[in-house]
């Protein structure tokens, strides 16, 4: 549990390091880029330990898919509250198949 919370804040870090910018498009892009540097160290502070810890209980790939689900979770979520786009219904069904994806690399 304490993997997925600390991939969880690493990943809200990196999203707000790669998209956060997005909203401040005026802003010279050598100062967003310094920017984005600056928020994904926190990321990386979070993300390394993480999957150090995770790789005691799940295996490399596993913890990769934790990750991208995480990634999508947390993406939806800034996009709807952050950017203000809206959530599609494909954006569901694409949550729903990486749901299958889940089950069967986690399957036995």
């Amino acid at each position: 549990m304490k993997t997925v919370l600390l991939l969880i804040l690493s990943n809200i870090f990196m999203t707000f390091a790669w998209y956060g910018h997005l909203k401040y498009k005026h802003s010279p892009l050598w100062i967003v880029i310094l920017a984005s540097w600056g928020i994904a160290f926190f990321e990386y502070c979070l993300q390394v330990p993480a999957n150090r810890m995770g790789h005691s209980h799940f295996t490399g790939v596993q913890l990769k898919l934790i990750q991208e689900v995480i990634t999508l979770i947390v993406f939806s979520i800034f996009s709807v509250v952050y950017l203000k786009e809206p959530f599609r219904w494909n954006t569901l069904l694409g949550f729903a198949m990486m749901v299958g994806a889940v089950f069967f690399i986690f399957r036995k």
